[in-house]
């Protein structure tokens, strides 16, 4: 595991030189959607997922789910990278269940070959690619160029 983990990091480094602005910044200072993770007395609540709106959030369009980030969790859109229409969400470390409930509640899945959240936007595949997607399909930061 520990492999993996220095190889997908030396990746990173790869594409960081190359340009591309790393996203890797800490969520838990504010998760946008996500909830406080407590019920009234203080414990840990469960978080539970509507799997219905989960299955129907994973058919949303690429625009509409950037729509929604930006709307609802602009933290996550800060960090969404556009992948061909894939849309991935990368941090440095691992996050607390209430951001990965409201990742996995908004349609993203774990990928952890890739070490990232990703979105199909509709557009899914049977196999996994061998291949990065991003030399193949390229990637942006949407936040980037509404800023610009």
């Amino acid at each position: 595991m520990k492999t993996k983990t220095q190889n997908h990091q030396t990746k990173n480094q790869t594409k960081n030189s190359s340009g591309l602005e790393n996203r890797n910044k800490n969520i838990n200072q504010d998760s946008g959607a996500a909830a406080s993770g407590r019920d009234e007395s203080g414990r840990n609540a469960s978080f539970k997922i509507d799997l219905e709106l989960r299955r129907n959030n994973r058919a949303l369009p690429t625009s509409k789910l950037l729509e929604i980030l930006q709307g609802e969790a602009p933290t996550f859109w800060q960090q969404a990278e556009v992948v061909g229409k894939w849309i991935w969400i990368q941090f440095k470390e691992k996050q607390p269940r209430d951001v990965t409930a409201v990742l996995s509640q908004l349609g993203f899945h774990w990928n952890n070959t890739r070490q990232a959240w990703q979105h199909p936007c509709d557009n899914f595949t049977q196999k996994p690619a061998s291949y990065d997607p991003r030399e193949k399909y390229g990637s942006q930061y949407p936040a980037d160029q509404q800023a610009a």
